[in-house]
């Protein structure tokens, strides 16, 4: 599935070495800080006709204040990649919870617009730390050969938040108010970060890991000495792979980001769904989300252990998951509702599918492990700027087409369509990166 003809090579098997169970844990770990991630990005959606009528804000008012969460999320998506390679994914990890858990509590006390955007764009800073420590955690803990799988199952942490956040939030904010939501939801947090600090060791300095091992996990990395010159953070923007990795995950989050911000509209305003229909049908799509991410993780590391080279195995799950998710443009156009939902469940599990190679690739390309949370991050920013696009985009779409879909979705199919053109020739062979010369020269 690659331009380069080493795609076609097929790569000798792997022997199979005994892994430790533990590595299960630090990714359900993972899983975990991710649900919590999008249940306290996803409550100020839940509390939204609670809070317009508390602080008197205005419908205008309240979407800008939906939207603020994703400029500081997606540009610390740089800086949090950093630290996390800088210091470490046990530290990183449970300071970017603390943080974001701290200002989701904090929004409680919010009483004007102005001090709910501020916390907004607090919380943003913080869960920006999520998916780069994750990528690392993954990296560290498994082999090249399960990488997808334990990157699918982290990453349905975000769907299985943004479902738990409906049902609790609401229950919250109906039993004891809007304010008692957010401070709930923070405490989600805390709980979690002391069980990380708890649990959560690098597999050198875990009792239960041998160095066959360790050595196997290893393996996938490429191996910087320590009297090598550092390489630089901004000397990852020389690699053509990196840029498409960037483009590509922007491709597949403009259409996550539809389900996450105007999928509700689309059903109940072009499909008359009411209020109850979405709150049971709607929900459907994200269910089919989390198997279809934990299956393109298997069939990923599946495929490579069964002999296919790397690069073979993930391109051909970003591929062909990327073209049948662009099967979301045909729901405008169909006639009937049910036809339209199942082709929106096919697409959010074409996308899941393919997120689980996505995040595998930080690990797979590091040129060595002290890059694979700044790479993450890297992906994540483009990709994330991507919800704003999407936002404003299909806002002014609906505005000039009078309420039609179909040039957003027909957008959202296109787009899809450039991401697997983009994991197909841009994104270069799934292997270590070469070092830069100015590092690779210090082995000289």
């Amino acid at each position: 599935m690659s331009s380069n003809a080493e795609t076609s090579r097929i790569a000798p098997a792997r022997p199979r070495t005994l892994m430790p169970q533990a590595r299960w844990i630090m990714v359900w770990l993972c899983f975990m800080a991710l649900a919590i991630n999008y249940t306290d990005r996803a409550n100020l959606a839940v509390a939204a006709p609670s809070i317009k009528h508390a602080l008197g804000v205005n419908d205008t008012t309240m979407g800008f204040l939906l939207g603020s969460f994703f400029w500081t999320y997606a540009v610390m998506q740089l800086p949090m990649g950093w630290l996390v390679d800088r210091f470490g994914a046990r530290l990183m990890f449970p300071i970017a919870v603390c943080w974001w858990s701290l200002f989701t509590g904090l929004t409680a006390l919010a009483n004007s617009a102005a001090t709910l955007f501020g916390f907004r764009l607090l919380l943003g800073a913080g869960e920006a730390g999520a998916y780069p420590a994750s990528a690392r955690v993954v990296a560290r803990w498994f082999p090249s050969h399960e990488r997808s799988v334990a990157s699918s199952i982290f990453d349905s942490g975000s769907r299985v938040g943004n479902l738990v956040a409906i049902p609790l939030c609401a229950w919250l904010i109906a039993s004891f108010g809007w304010r008692a939501s957010f401070v709930v939801t923070g405490l989600l947090g805390l709980v979690w970060a002391v069980a990380w600090l708890l649990i959560y060791r690098k597999p050198e300095l875990h009792p239960d890991v041998s160095r066959e091992a360790l050595a196997e996990i290893e393996a996938g990395h490429a191996v910087q000495d320590a009297g090598d010159p550092p390489m630089r953070w901004i000397d990852l923007f020389r690699y053509r792979t990196i840029w498409g990795m960037m483009l590509g995950f922007f491709c597949l989050n403009f259409v996550i980001y539809f389900f996450i911000t105007w999928f509700p509209t689309y059903l109940m305003t072009a499909r008359h769904f009411s209020l109850k229909q979405f709150g049971t049908l709607g929900l459907i799509p994200g269910l089919i989300a989390i198997p279809g991410g934990w299956l393109g993780g298997v069939t990923s590391d599946w495929l490579y252990r069964r002999g296919w080279s790397l690069t073979a195995a993930r391109k051909t799950c970003l591929v062909g998951g990327m073209l049948l998710s662009s099967v979301i443009t045909l729901a405008a156009v169909v006639p009937a509702a049910w036809m339209a939902l199942a082709l929106f469940g096919i697409a959010y599990a074409a996308l899941a599918f393919t997120a689980a190679s996505i995040w595998s690739l930080p690990g797979d390309v590091a040129p060595t492990k002290a890059q694979v949370a700044s790479i993450g991050g890297i992906q994540n920013f483009a990709s994330n700027l991507a919800g704003v696009v999407t936002t404003s985009f299909t806002g002014v779409m609906l505005t000039i087409t009078h309420g039609s879909f179909v040039i957003p979705l027909a957008t959202a199919g296109g787009l899809c369509l450039l991401g697997a053109a983009t994991y197909l020739f841009v994104v270069g062979r799934i292997e270590p990166l070469p070092l830069p010369a100015t590092v690779a020269s210090g082995r000289a």
